[in-house]
């Protein structure tokens, strides 16, 4: 229920159905470090887990929004869609890790409480894990399911600026 009404605000607010399945790709890449985070601590996936997982969802999916949204932001300046990419990553990554830094060294304190710990553990590793591939894997894919689109905008563009002058 959570991933479906993530799903929608992010459609209300970017007026578009596939864009937020590429920021959404944050939430399984977070199940990689959740599931080795229990693995490597030897912990037993609980509901506390479950919970943890369901919050950082949110937090990993912010991460790509900061993303995703800079990028096309840049791209009605006029851009490039690489160089916005790029663009993107250099200003946006200290802010995602700042968040990823104030989510890790929260949950890092409740690390070994005995109730709370898979809560955590889905926090923490999750976290780390997501934030690195997100920062990797989301504008990847982003590239690659909007490329055609950007570049058939910015060849239309150009033909309009010729035809002007």
């Amino acid at each position: 229920v959570a991933i479906i009404i993530i799903y929608m605000l992010i459609v209300g607010w970017f007026q578009n159905f596939k864009t937020p399945i590429v920021m959404m790709l944050a939430i399984p890449l977070s199940l990689i470090g959740i599931v080795f985070g229990h693995w490597l601590l030897d912990a037993y996936f609980t509901a506390t887990s479950f919970i943890g997982m369901i919050a950082l969802a949110g937090v990993m999916v912010r991460n790509s929004v900061l993303l995703i949204d800079f990028i096309e932001i840049r791209l009605q300046d006029g851009i490039p869609l690489k160089q916005a990419i790029i663009e993107a990553g250099a200003v946006r990554t200290s802010p995602i890790l700042l968040t990823t830094g104030a989510v890790v060294i929260g949950a890092s304190i409740i690390l070994f409480d005995p109730l709370f710990q898979g809560l955590a553990i889905s926090l923490v590793f999750g976290a780390i894990v997501s934030t690195i591939l997100t920062l990797l894997v989301v504008p990847l894919i982003y590239y690659i399911t909007e490329r055609k689109k950007w570049e058939s905008n910015s060849q239309v563009s150009e033909n309009e600026e010729e035809n002007i002058l």
